[in-house]
Protein backbone atom coordinates (compact mmCIF):
# COMPACT_ATOMS: atom_id res chain seq x y z
CA UNK A 1 0.00 0.00 0.00
CA UNK A 2 1.60 3.66 -0.76
CA UNK A 3 0.59 6.97 0.37
CA UNK A 4 1.88 9.62 -0.48
CA UNK A 5 1.15 13.14 1.73
CA UNK A 6 1.80 16.70 0.88
CA UNK A 7 2.52 18.71 4.65
CA UNK A 8 0.02 15.82 6.26
CA UNK A 9 0.77 15.17 10.15
CA UNK A 10 3.33 12.90 10.66
CA UNK A 11 0.75 10.81 13.07
CA UNK A 12 -1.27 10.49 9.78
CA UNK A 13 2.13 8.79 7.59
CA UNK A 14 2.57 6.25 10.73
CA UNK A 15 -0.92 5.18 10.75
CA UNK A 16 -1.50 5.49 6.79
CA UNK A 17 1.20 2.55 6.39
CA UNK A 18 1.15 -0.85 6.43
CA UNK A 19 3.08 -2.33 9.79
CA UNK A 20 6.18 -3.51 7.37
CA UNK A 21 5.86 -0.22 5.68
CA UNK A 22 8.75 2.01 5.31
CA UNK A 23 8.56 5.86 5.76
CA UNK A 24 10.38 8.24 4.42
CA UNK A 25 10.19 11.76 5.24
CA UNK A 26 11.03 14.92 2.46
CA UNK A 27 11.50 18.76 3.45
CA UNK A 28 12.03 20.54 0.29
CA UNK A 29 12.62 24.28 0.52
CA UNK A 30 9.56 25.70 -1.19
CA UNK A 31 6.71 24.07 -2.82
CA UNK A 32 6.15 27.10 -5.16
CA UNK A 33 9.34 27.05 -7.44
CA UNK A 34 8.33 25.39 -10.85
CA UNK A 35 12.13 23.66 -10.84
CA UNK A 36 11.52 22.17 -7.63
CA UNK A 37 7.96 21.03 -8.36
CA UNK A 38 9.27 19.02 -11.13
CA UNK A 39 11.72 17.50 -9.01
CA UNK A 40 8.66 16.60 -6.49
CA UNK A 41 6.66 14.92 -9.33
CA UNK A 42 9.37 13.19 -10.16
CA UNK A 43 9.22 11.74 -6.41
CA UNK A 44 5.63 11.40 -6.23
CA UNK A 45 5.90 9.39 -9.77
CA UNK A 46 8.27 6.80 -8.23
CA UNK A 47 6.76 6.40 -5.22
CA UNK A 48 4.10 5.04 -7.40
CA UNK A 49 6.24 2.56 -8.93
CA UNK A 50 7.01 0.98 -5.26
CA UNK A 51 5.14 -1.21 -2.86
CA UNK A 52 4.82 -0.61 0.71
CA UNK A 53 6.81 2.74 1.00
CA UNK A 54 5.00 5.64 2.04
CA UNK A 55 6.06 9.08 1.23
CA UNK A 56 5.74 12.39 3.12
CA UNK A 57 6.94 16.05 1.73
CA UNK A 58 6.82 19.23 3.63
CA UNK A 59 7.10 22.86 2.29
CA UNK A 60 9.91 24.71 4.18
CA UNK A 61 8.58 27.72 3.33
CA UNK A 62 12.21 29.18 2.16
CA UNK A 63 12.80 29.00 6.28
CA UNK A 64 16.23 27.20 7.41
CA UNK A 65 14.60 26.94 10.88
CA UNK A 66 10.94 25.57 9.72
CA UNK A 67 13.29 23.09 7.92
CA UNK A 68 15.20 21.68 11.02
CA UNK A 69 11.95 21.58 13.01
CA UNK A 70 10.52 19.21 10.35
CA UNK A 71 13.55 16.96 9.97
CA UNK A 72 13.79 16.83 13.82
CA UNK A 73 9.84 15.83 13.80
CA UNK A 74 10.46 13.40 11.41
CA UNK A 75 13.23 11.50 13.33
CA UNK A 76 10.67 11.91 16.32
CA UNK A 77 7.85 10.11 14.57
CA UNK A 78 10.49 7.27 13.72
CA UNK A 79 11.14 7.60 9.81
CA UNK A 80 13.22 5.07 8.10
CA UNK A 81 14.78 7.76 6.47
CA UNK A 82 14.89 11.74 5.28
CA UNK A 83 15.31 13.67 2.20
CA UNK A 84 16.39 17.41 2.78
CA UNK A 85 16.51 20.00 -0.12
CA UNK A 86 17.87 22.52 1.58
CA UNK A 87 16.77 26.14 1.98
CA UNK A 88 19.78 26.70 2.56
CA UNK A 89 23.22 24.89 1.87
CA UNK A 90 25.11 26.39 4.57
CA UNK A 91 22.99 25.47 7.27
CA UNK A 92 22.85 21.95 6.20
CA UNK A 93 25.47 20.63 9.30
CA UNK A 94 23.24 20.55 12.15
CA UNK A 95 20.25 18.59 9.75
CA UNK A 96 23.51 15.79 9.64
CA UNK A 97 24.35 15.86 13.08
CA UNK A 98 20.75 15.28 13.96
CA UNK A 99 19.91 12.46 12.02
CA UNK A 100 23.54 10.69 12.15
CA UNK A 101 22.72 11.38 16.13
CA UNK A 102 19.67 9.56 15.85
CA UNK A 103 20.61 6.93 13.47
CA UNK A 104 18.22 8.25 10.59
CA UNK A 105 19.47 8.31 6.88
CA UNK A 106 19.00 11.40 5.35
CA UNK A 107 19.67 11.95 1.61
CA UNK A 108 20.83 15.74 0.17
CA UNK A 109 19.04 16.02 -3.16
CA UNK A 110 19.49 18.58 -5.68
CA UNK A 111 21.30 21.04 -3.84
CA UNK A 112 24.49 20.17 -2.17
CA UNK A 113 25.26 20.58 1.73
CA UNK A 114 28.31 22.38 2.80
CA UNK A 115 29.09 19.75 4.60
CA UNK A 116 29.45 17.32 1.50
CA UNK A 117 33.18 16.40 2.43
CA UNK A 118 32.40 15.51 5.85
CA UNK A 119 28.83 13.83 5.64
CA UNK A 120 28.44 11.14 8.39
CA UNK A 121 27.70 7.33 7.29
CA UNK A 122 24.25 6.76 6.29
CA UNK A 123 24.17 9.80 4.50
CA UNK A 124 24.48 10.81 0.67
CA UNK A 125 24.00 13.75 -2.04
CA UNK A 126 22.09 12.84 -5.13
CA UNK A 127 21.68 16.02 -8.08
CA UNK A 128 23.67 17.02 -11.20
CA UNK A 129 27.39 17.73 -11.00
CA UNK A 130 26.92 22.20 -11.02
CA UNK A 131 30.67 22.94 -12.39
CA UNK A 132 28.65 20.89 -15.63
CA UNK A 133 25.87 23.17 -15.99
CA UNK A 134 27.07 27.09 -15.78
CA UNK A 135 29.87 25.99 -17.96
CA UNK A 136 28.06 24.55 -20.73
CA UNK A 137 25.15 27.25 -20.53
CA UNK A 138 28.02 30.07 -21.12
CA UNK A 139 30.02 28.02 -23.35
CA UNK A 140 26.94 28.00 -25.83
CA UNK A 141 26.72 31.75 -25.56
CA UNK A 142 30.21 32.41 -26.22
CA UNK A 143 29.97 30.18 -29.32
CA UNK A 144 26.75 31.92 -30.40
CA UNK A 145 28.48 35.40 -30.27
CA UNK A 146 31.51 34.37 -31.98
CA UNK A 147 28.75 32.80 -35.24
CA UNK A 148 27.40 36.19 -34.59
CA UNK A 149 30.91 38.02 -35.78
CA UNK A 150 31.07 39.71 -31.99
CA UNK A 151 34.35 37.72 -31.07
CA UNK A 152 35.78 40.86 -30.95
CA UNK A 153 33.96 41.83 -28.26
CA UNK A 154 30.69 41.77 -26.59
CA UNK A 155 29.07 42.92 -23.35
CA UNK A 156 26.41 41.43 -20.83
CA UNK A 157 24.65 40.89 -17.75
CA UNK A 158 24.96 37.95 -15.45
CA UNK A 159 21.88 37.11 -13.14
CA UNK A 160 22.42 35.09 -9.85
CA UNK A 161 20.20 32.73 -7.98
CA UNK A 162 20.09 33.06 -3.99
CA UNK A 163 23.45 33.30 -2.83
CA UNK A 164 23.39 31.01 0.26
CA UNK A 165 22.89 28.32 -2.94
CA UNK A 166 25.67 26.44 -3.76
CA UNK A 167 23.96 25.62 -7.07
CA UNK A 168 24.06 29.44 -8.03
CA UNK A 169 27.62 29.95 -6.57
CA UNK A 170 28.93 27.85 -8.65
CA UNK A 171 27.24 28.28 -11.81
CA UNK A 172 28.33 32.17 -11.69
CA UNK A 173 31.79 30.98 -11.43
CA UNK A 174 31.24 28.73 -14.37
CA UNK A 175 30.45 31.89 -16.12
CA UNK A 176 33.54 33.79 -14.83
CA UNK A 177 36.06 30.46 -15.59
CA UNK A 178 34.40 30.16 -19.51
CA UNK A 179 34.81 34.23 -19.99
CA UNK A 180 38.53 34.04 -18.25
CA UNK A 181 39.08 31.10 -21.28
CA UNK A 182 41.19 32.54 -23.90
CA UNK A 183 38.45 31.79 -26.66
CA UNK A 184 35.52 33.49 -24.34
CA UNK A 185 37.64 36.42 -23.15
CA UNK A 186 35.87 38.90 -24.96
CA UNK A 187 32.95 38.93 -23.18
CA UNK A 188 32.93 41.20 -20.40
CA UNK A 189 30.25 41.40 -18.16
CA UNK A 190 28.58 45.05 -17.22
CA UNK A 191 27.18 44.03 -14.09
CA UNK A 192 25.72 40.62 -12.33
CA UNK A 193 23.25 40.62 -9.31
CA UNK A 194 21.07 38.40 -7.60
CA UNK A 195 17.54 37.54 -8.59
CA UNK A 196 16.93 34.70 -6.22
CA UNK A 197 15.54 32.36 -9.23
CA UNK A 198 12.61 34.42 -9.46
CA UNK A 199 10.97 35.65 -12.79
CA UNK A 200 9.53 38.87 -11.21
CA UNK A 201 12.70 39.77 -9.53
CA UNK A 202 14.58 39.24 -12.85
CA UNK A 203 11.92 41.46 -14.66
CA UNK A 204 12.56 44.41 -12.18
CA UNK A 205 16.39 43.67 -12.53
CA UNK A 206 16.37 43.95 -16.20
CA UNK A 207 14.33 46.69 -16.73
CA UNK A 208 16.90 48.60 -14.22
CA UNK A 209 19.59 47.31 -16.36
CA UNK A 210 18.20 48.58 -19.16
CA UNK A 211 17.68 52.13 -17.85
CA UNK A 212 20.84 52.82 -17.87
CA UNK A 213 21.02 52.80 -21.62
CA UNK A 214 23.98 50.74 -21.80
CA UNK A 215 24.30 48.23 -24.90
CA UNK A 216 24.21 44.74 -24.35
CA UNK A 217 24.69 41.43 -26.37
CA UNK A 218 23.70 38.65 -23.79
CA UNK A 219 22.16 37.98 -20.21
CA UNK A 220 23.31 34.35 -18.67
CA UNK A 221 20.72 33.57 -15.93
CA UNK A 222 21.53 30.67 -13.11
CA UNK A 223 18.10 29.45 -13.99
CA UNK A 224 15.45 29.73 -16.30
CA UNK A 225 13.13 31.47 -14.37
CA UNK A 226 14.97 34.73 -14.15
CA UNK A 227 16.05 34.12 -17.96
CA UNK A 228 12.19 34.34 -18.86
CA UNK A 229 11.69 37.40 -16.53
CA UNK A 230 14.49 38.91 -18.39
CA UNK A 231 13.13 38.28 -22.02
CA UNK A 232 9.85 39.64 -20.21
CA UNK A 233 11.32 42.87 -19.37
CA UNK A 234 13.44 43.42 -22.91
CA UNK A 235 10.54 42.34 -24.88
CA UNK A 236 8.56 44.74 -23.21
CA UNK A 237 11.55 47.47 -23.90
CA UNK A 238 11.08 46.92 -27.47
CA UNK A 239 14.19 44.72 -27.38
CA UNK A 240 14.77 42.50 -30.66
CA UNK A 241 15.41 39.17 -29.11
CA UNK A 242 17.09 38.37 -32.04
CA UNK A 243 19.93 40.70 -31.20
CA UNK A 244 20.24 39.33 -27.61
CA UNK A 245 21.61 36.09 -26.67
CA UNK A 246 20.07 34.73 -23.21
CA UNK A 247 20.98 31.68 -21.58
CA UNK A 248 19.14 29.36 -18.64
CA UNK A 249 19.46 26.01 -16.90
CA UNK A 250 17.02 23.64 -16.49
CA UNK A 251 14.85 23.26 -19.39
CA UNK A 252 11.67 23.83 -17.85
CA UNK A 253 8.34 23.43 -19.80
CA UNK A 254 8.07 27.25 -19.82
CA UNK A 255 11.83 27.28 -21.13
CA UNK A 256 11.22 25.08 -24.03
CA UNK A 257 8.59 27.33 -25.04
CA UNK A 258 10.57 30.59 -25.17
CA UNK A 259 12.69 28.68 -27.12
CA UNK A 260 10.44 27.43 -29.77
CA UNK A 261 9.36 31.31 -29.81
CA UNK A 262 12.96 32.23 -30.48
CA UNK A 263 13.18 34.42 -27.32
CA UNK A 264 15.21 32.08 -25.42
CA UNK A 265 18.91 30.66 -27.17
CA UNK A 266 20.39 27.57 -24.56
CA UNK A 267 19.21 26.22 -21.41
CA UNK A 268 20.58 23.46 -20.22
CA UNK A 269 18.41 20.17 -18.58
CA UNK A 270 18.84 19.13 -15.18
CA UNK A 271 16.61 15.96 -15.03
CA UNK A 272 15.00 17.19 -11.56
CA UNK A 273 12.68 14.22 -11.89
CA UNK A 274 15.57 11.30 -12.25
CA UNK A 275 16.94 13.01 -8.84
CA UNK A 276 13.78 13.19 -6.91
CA UNK A 277 13.33 9.19 -8.20
CA UNK A 278 17.07 8.80 -7.35
CA UNK A 279 16.65 10.43 -3.90
CA UNK A 280 14.21 7.97 -2.68
CA UNK A 281 16.44 4.93 -4.22
CA UNK A 282 19.04 6.37 -2.27
CA UNK A 283 17.11 6.83 0.72
CA UNK A 284 15.67 3.06 0.82
CA UNK A 285 19.14 1.68 -0.21
CA UNK A 286 20.64 3.38 3.32
CA UNK A 287 17.49 2.44 4.98
CA UNK A 288 18.20 -1.13 4.12
CA UNK A 289 22.10 -0.85 4.96
CA UNK A 290 23.34 -1.33 1.47
CA UNK A 291 26.28 0.76 0.84
CA UNK A 292 25.64 4.02 -1.47
CA UNK A 293 28.19 6.45 -2.90
CA UNK A 294 28.20 9.57 -0.84
CA UNK A 295 27.82 11.63 -4.67
CA UNK A 296 25.05 10.37 -7.05
CA UNK A 297 25.43 12.33 -10.38
CA UNK A 298 23.13 12.92 -12.90
CA UNK A 299 24.46 14.13 -16.07
CA UNK A 300 23.50 18.09 -17.09
CA UNK A 301 22.68 18.02 -20.88
CA UNK A 302 23.06 21.28 -23.47
CA UNK A 303 19.83 22.25 -24.54
CA UNK A 304 19.51 24.77 -27.92
CA UNK A 305 17.06 25.19 -30.65
CA UNK A 306 18.36 22.14 -32.72
CA UNK A 307 17.49 19.44 -30.09
CA UNK A 308 14.54 21.48 -28.15
CA UNK A 309 12.33 18.96 -29.41
CA UNK A 310 13.63 16.12 -27.32
CA UNK A 311 13.17 17.74 -23.97
CA UNK A 312 9.53 18.42 -24.35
Amino acid sequence: MKKIFLAAGLSALMMGGSAMAQNIGASIARFDDNGLTIMRNGMTAHIETLDGVNLQMEDAQDDVARQLDQINNFIASGVDAIIVNAVDTNATEAMSNAAAAAGVPLVYVNRQPVNMDTLPDGQAFVASNEIESGTLEAFQICRNLRAEGKSGGARGYLMNGQLSNQAAVQRSKDVHDVIGMDMCNFMELIDEQTANWSRDEAQDLMTNWMSSGEPFDFVIANNDEMAIGAIQAMKAGGIDMADVQVGGVDATPDALVAMAAGDLDVTVFQDLAGQGAGSIDTALKLAAGEDVDKTVFIPFILVTPENAAEFQ
